[in-house]
């Protein structure tokens, strides 16, 4: 009960603060990054280790840049994940640019549904909402529950705003069958760790072995859905702008792993183009193949 209690007390607070203008929490992120960088010195040994594994190739200095970079970045996203409590649709659309939802009414022409895979990359959770407004079909967003639940609806909530529907990824299969005679969207956050009772599959990533999850290409093996990559990429501070890219149009001829190998490497492809602005801070690397 207090837990509950001041949970709703700092959601109250939260709401408060969102509803500052973003140039008041840009101000804000400046100092957050301080105590980030040189105070609480947060997780700077996991994106010290991450970095030096991803990019051998690179010097030192490359890498303290990127992980400067980062937690800049980092501190940006926290007051920008706040101000999605309040942010107005013509905010959100002015921040968030979707270049070609065009691409997903091709499919939904053919009476197709769309599984999209999406990275912790640029604004993901910003990236939730601006999905409400690609398409007047359903849109799911599958997501990993917390175990706060004053917290957890209150980030349904939030992503929920502009139509978007989060979907607990233990309801994915219920949902998407009950739903299996209407076209939507369905997008999975696809560069999380599976948990170890899960892990079943280790393709290269970042110059090292990876537990991938294997969500979407069972979905889309099971569906036949096509399955797109939701390229996310910042225009500049707090600007960000979304283009949707057709990986396979037809998952039951693919391969087995095929299917998780494509939009792995689309994800890789664009951390290594601009790298200051994946999750680094993630304990990705946890599992190792001699291990599981």
């Amino acid at each position: 009960m207090i837990v509950k209690a001041l949970t709703k007390v700092a959601i109250f607070f939260l709401y408060l603060f969102s509803l500052l203008p973003f140039w008041v929490l840009y101000a804000f992120s400046d100092a957050v990054f301080i105590i980030l960088f040189y105070v609480t010195k947060y997780r700077r040994k996991v994106v010290q280790e991450n970095l030096r594994n991803a990019f051998p190739e690179k010097s030192a200095a490359e890498r303290a840049k990127i992980e400067r970079q980062f937690f800049g970045f980092l501190a940006d996203l926290m007051v920008e994940a706040i101000k999605l409590i309040s942010i107005s649709e013509h905010q959100l659309k002015k921040h968030f640019t979707l270049n070609n939802p065009e691409l997903l009414d091709t499919f939904f022409s053919r009476q197709k549904s769309v599984l999209g895979a999406l990275g912790h990359y640029g604004n993901w959770e910003m990236a939730a909402q601006i999905l409400g407004f690609s398409t007047q079909k359903k849109k799911l967003f599958i997501y990993k529950p917390l175990k706060n639940e004053v917290l957890d609806q209150f980030i349904r909530k939030i992503r929920s705003r502009f139509g978007a529907m989060p979907v607990a990824m233990k309801s994915t299969l219920r949902t998407l069958v009950s739903l299996k005679n209407e076209p939507k969207l369905t997008v999975f956050v696809s560069d999380q760790t599976p948990v170890r009772e899960e892990t079943q599959y280790f393709t290269s990533f970042l110059n090292q072995p990876t537990a991938v999850f294997l969500g979407i290409e069972k979905m889309a093996q099971m569906t036949n859905d096509p399955v797109i990559f939701c390229d996310i990429r910042v225009v500049k501070r707090g600007y960000y702008c979304c283009t949707f890219v057709s990986l396979i149009s037809e998952p039951k001829r693919t391969a087995e792993h095929e299917i998780t190998d494509a939009h792995v490497q689309y994800l890789e492809k664009v951390i290594r183009e601009e790298p200051a602005y994946w999750l680094w801070s993630h304990r990705r690397w946890k599992f190792k193949p001699e291990n599981s």
